[in-house]
C-alpha cells in the first residue's frame, strides 16, 4: 500500500500530512491560509490521490514558511510512499489552461532535485491573500529537494495571479498523478535505482 502518515515540526510550522497515491481520504486541508487551502485541494483532486493536510505557521510573520514547508512535507511523503519507485512511469508532463493562462509542468521521478521555474522571468505580479508567484516556487522548490524530483514549470500564456498559480498547480497535479502509476514490474531506470 502506498500510503504514509508523517508529521514536520519547526519553530515556524506544524504540519501533519496523509498521503494515499491509490485511494482517496477523507480529511481536511487546513492551513490557516485559505488560498494555499484551495492549491491543496487542486492537488488531491487533479492528482487523484488521498491527501490529507492539518498544518499551522507563523503566518502573522508572512506566508513563505507555511508554503514552503507544506511542499517540503508532501515531498517528504511521496518519497516515502514511492519507496524504491519500482514500477512506477517516472516521467509525467500535463499542460492545464484557465481561461488566458497555459501552464506546462514536466516532471521526473529522478531521485534528483531540481527545480527549473520559468514563470518568474515574466514578471507575474500581484498576490492572493499575500500568496505569489514566489510562494508557489518555493512550495515546489521544497517539494523537489525531499521528494528526489526534477521539476520544469513553463508559463506559456498569463497574466492574472490566481489563473497562473491555479494553473501550474493543476498541471503539477496531474503530472504527479501520470507519473507514479505502476505500469510495470521493472524499475523505470537502466542504473538499477533512483
Amino acid at each position: 500500500m502506498r500510503y504514509v502518515s508523517l508529521e514536520r515540526n519547526t519553530l515556524e510550522t506544524q504540519i501533519k500530512i496523509e498521503l494515499h497515491l491509490d485511494a482517496p481520504l477523507e480529511g481536511p486541508l487546513s492551513t490557516g491560509h485559505g488560498f494555499l487551502d484551495h492549491m491543496l485541494e487542486q492537488i488531491r483532486r487533479h492528482g487523484r490521490l488521498g491527501l490529507v493536510v492539518q498544518a499551522t505557521g507563523d503566518l502573522e510573520v508572512d506566508v513563505h514558511h507555511l508554503a514552503e514547508d507544506s511542499g517540503i512535507a508532501l515531498g517528504q511523503a511521496f518519497h516515502r510512499a514511492l519507496a524504491d519507485r519500482k514500477g512506477i512511469e517516472r516521467y509525467a508532463d500535463a499542460f492545464v489552461p484557465m481561461d488566458e493562462t497555459l501552464a506546462h509542468v514536466v516532471l521526473d521521478f529522478s531521485g534528483r532535485a531540481h527545480l527549473a521555474f520559468e514563470p518568474e522571468k515574466l514578471g507575474v505580479m500581484g498576490d492572493i491573500r499575500g500568496y505569489t508567484i514566489y510562494h508557489l516556487r518555493e512550495f515546489l522548490r521544497g517539494f523537489c529537494n525531499h521528494a528526489g524530483v526534477t521539476l520544469h514549470v513553463r508559463l506559456l500564456a498569463g497574466l492574472e495571479i490566481h489563473h497562473v498559480v491555479e494553473a501550474i498547480t493543476k498541471a503539477f497535479a496531474r503530472a504527479l498523478y501520470l507519473s507514479t502509476r505502476v505500469t510495470s514490474e521493472a524499475l523505470p531506470s537502466t542504473k538499477g535505482l533512483l
